[in-house]
């Protein structure tokens, strides 16, 4: 609900649970007033003025020294007029200055959620959704900033998106563009942010809010796996069940940053968007730059219902599935089983041995085009080798669609090596600075999806692949971007390349999607580099990380589960000892964890002993049985597996919570454990459970206060795993 007093200046937006509030100020500066559980009336006393000293007036205040933009709450911050923050906004104009100065002149109200052309935003039917947008103008740069705000009250979600538009005769220069600014008017808050490295992707980090500037950024072209787009800002006492939260993601797959600063009267500042470096965009006159889109959530009652709005609001107002609620099919992926070696009757042994265990989808993996037989060479080049799959791609799918299973295929569009047709005959296609040597990852270059000529190239290769029965498709990308210079851009552009390059690989993505709108598309980024909410506007589903160890997965899962849905997260059983690390862990274990995702298999199904296979058969069987529950269900962390507890354990509840999914992992085990009492969550207390169809009836009431007692078995014996199936009287 978008509530808007022309008398007072007042705009307040209500969903259900929360309330965000801002005001047209003195000398019409746009203020922020209020963030957080819903409330009603006017917050505008929260703001206070005072003479603060260094801190300048603006001129329209005259002799007024009790009003400053350095210490006003704002709703879009601005630069080199006062205030010293962390600014939204910096315009470069033609007179060599570096200042932006924004006064309100005006606002519109309607119905439905705004879009974005060719960038990923969050939807809405005309009657679940509200959008205001509010006009900006710096009257002596004639530039003109417009804030639009779409209200998912259901979901307790506000989108953030900026529109700056050159209303001048001269060309000006964005610095920077930020999607969202939030101001807190306390200081006594914590920052979280989901950081890592490849392997080990979305690790929580949470530490206090500290005087200054604290930060997480990507400057690799992609969100990275070092850190996501995703930030909560929290009361320093929250959990998972108590405490008022902000969640903030940015829906953008390039380089970001996001900031908190604390400033010198204790209140924090959240600016989040693309990173300034390397970012100047030339805004010609009459030209618009939109920024990609920030979701705030605010939850009340900490983590753990923050997660849930967000999964919900992602499940079904973004992801683009094409499944929708109906379950996807359980597939096996040959990578890890035969990496580049492999021929086409090999892949149809594997491919036999999965449908026999129920398994329904076969994807084939690197190395099935041009000359692609290791790293270092045939990227670029996407035709079938008949070497090794004679007849081309059609007889194989005809092979593997006679076993009565779908087929995927894995491609890499965004690469090439230089040993490959299209490098040969292109070699001007990849981002390279003139005069310098490149820099190789994975034996790779990257393509200049900036330019329209590399993108329709790629597109008409795609198509002629995807015009064979294709109903999945791994879309990799193994590398950051080094060398950032474009061929076809002037000088005074190349500062523009980064995000032209993120445009192109949605533009590529959403032509996909058009064309061929059940394809289901995964992506990949060496695993989780580009985990984010961009992507999965294009890739309803992200392949989690490429460390597929069940141990360490639950931390990554973890960290991920904190703004991505159970749906979204790519997860796969692999074999033992793990190629990452060498662990060994259960087969059993092993399904545990995945199926905490979109479940599937990469490893050599035809070693596996008859015993293995059994419990595949029935990890498969129990996944079907249980995917509605464990994809669209409440999802709740029951522990932390960053608490050195002896045990990891989540749950999922169905919407009518009348089932539930309980999964409890254990770590190194040590003689004469205690015993442990797991207590659940989201049951209703008034319903009676039945647990795995035993004959003891449970109270939703008693297992979430008095719990349930682990069986000792459980520790006995490294890394074992337990599922426990509640289902209501």
């Amino acid at each position: 609900m978008i509530l808007q007093n022309e008398t007072t200046g007042l705009f307040t937006l209500h969903t259900r649970n929360t309330t965000y509030q801002m005001k047209v100020g003195d000398y019409r500066v746009l203020l922020h007033l209020y963030y957080g559980p819903r409330l009603e009336g006017d917050l505008s006393y929260l703001v206070r003025y005072a003479d603060r000293s260094h801190s300048p007036n603006p001129n329209e205040a005259g002799d007024n020294r009790m009003f400053s933009l350095d210490v006003m709450p704002q709703e879009y911050s601005t630069c080199g007029v006062g205030d010293y923050r962390l600014p939204s906004l910096e315009l470069e104009l033609p007179n060599g200055s570096h200042t932006a100065n924004l006064r309100y002149t005006g606002c519109e109200i309607c119905s439905g959620k705004y879009e974005l052309e060719g960038l990923p935003a969050f939807y809405a039917s005309e009657d679940k959704a509200e959008t205001l947008v509010i006009f900006l103008e710096d009257a002596a740069a004639h530039v003109g900033v417009e804030l639009y705000y779409g209200v998912l009250e259901e979901y307790d979600l506000i989108t953030r998106a900026v529109r700056v538009v050159n209303r001048g005769t001269e060309p000006v220069y964005l610095q920077q563009a930020a999607s969202l600014c939030l101001e807190l008017q306390r200081p006594d808050l914590d920052f979280i942010t989901f950081d890592g490295h490849h392997a080990r992707e979305r690790i929580p980090s949470r530490s206090p809010v500290r005087p200054g500037v604290q930060s997480v950024n990507s400057n690799r072209g992609i969100s990275s796996h070092q850190h996501n787009p995703f930030v909560v800002l929290c009361e320093q006492d929250a959990n998972e069940d108590h405490g008022v939260c902000y969640g903030a993601m940015l829906l953008y797959s390039g380089n970001f940053e996001a900031s908190v600063e604390r400033n010198q009267l204790e209140d924090s500042r959240l600016v989040m968007g693309i990173h300034p470096y390397h970012f100047r965009w030339k805004l010609e006159p009459g030209a618009v730059f939109t920024t990609p889109e920030a979701a705030l959530i605010c939850s009340p009652c900490g983590f753990g219902q923050m997660s849930q709005q967000l999964h919900r609001a992602i499940r079904t107002n973004l992801r683009r599935d094409p499944y929708g609620r109906t379950r996807k099919p359980v597939l096996v992926n040959n990578w890890e089983a035969t990496y580049f070696d492999f021929t086409a009757d090999q892949l149809v042994e594997i491919a036999r041995e999965a449908a026999g265990l129920g398994i329904e989808l076969f994807v084939m993996d690197d190395g099935w085009f041009g000359n692609r037989n290791d790293d270092f060479r045939g990227l670029g080049d996407w035709y079938v080798n008949e070497k090794k799959l004679p007849g081309g791609l059609g007889a194989l799918i005809d092979r593997i669609k006679g076993l009565g299973m779908k087929f995927g295929i894995w491609v890499e569009p965004e690469m090439v090596n230089e040993d490959s047709d299209l490098y040969r005959t292109h070699p001007d296609w990849i981002l390279n600075v003139p005069g310098r040597v490149f820099s190789r990852g994975r034996g790779q270059l990257v393509l200049d999806f900036s330019r329209q000529d590399v993108r329709d190239h790629i597109y008409h290769a795609l198509t002629e692949i995807l015009a064979h029965d294709v109903s999945y498709v791994k879309w990799d990308m193994n590398r950051c971007l080094t060398e950032v210079w474009s061929a076809l851009l002037p000088s005074d552009r190349q500062g523009e390349v980064y995000h032209r390059y993120v445009l192109g690989v949605y533009d590529l993505l959403e032509r996909i999607h058009q064309d061929y709108p059940q394809l289901l598309i995964e992506g990949c980024c060496g695993g989780g580099g580009r985990f984010d909410a961009g992507m999965l506007y294009y890739t309803p589903q992200i392949w989690c990380s490429d460390n597929t160890d069940a141990v360490d997965r639950l931390g990554i899962q973890y960290g991920t589960s904190f703004c991505y849905p159970i749906c979204a997260i790519g997860a796969h059983v692999s074999a033992v000892p793990n190629e990452q690390n060498g662990r060994m862990t259960p087969m059993e274990t092993r399904g545990v964890v995945a199926m905490s995702g979109t479940f599937g298999y990469e490893l050599d199904l035809r070693r596996l002993s008859q015993a293995e296979k059994e419990i595949v058969s029935r990890q498969v069987a129990e996944f079907k049985a249980h995917a509605d529950l464990i994809q669209w269900g409440d999802y709740y962390r029951l522990t932390s597996p960053f608490d050195n507890t002896p045990y990891t354990a989540w749950e999922q509840v169905s919407e009518d919570r009348r089932e539930a999914l309980v999964s409890i992992v254990t770590g190194s085990t040590r003689a004469t454990p205690p015993f442990f009492i797991l207590r659940l969550k989201g049951l209703d207390p008034n319903l009676t459970y039945r647990i795995d169809g035993g004959e003891t009836l449970y109270t939703g009431a008693m297992l979430m206060t008095g719990g349930y007692p682990l069986p000792v078995s459980l520790m006995m014996g490294d890394y074992q795993s337990l599922q426990l199936y509640l289902k209501a009287e």
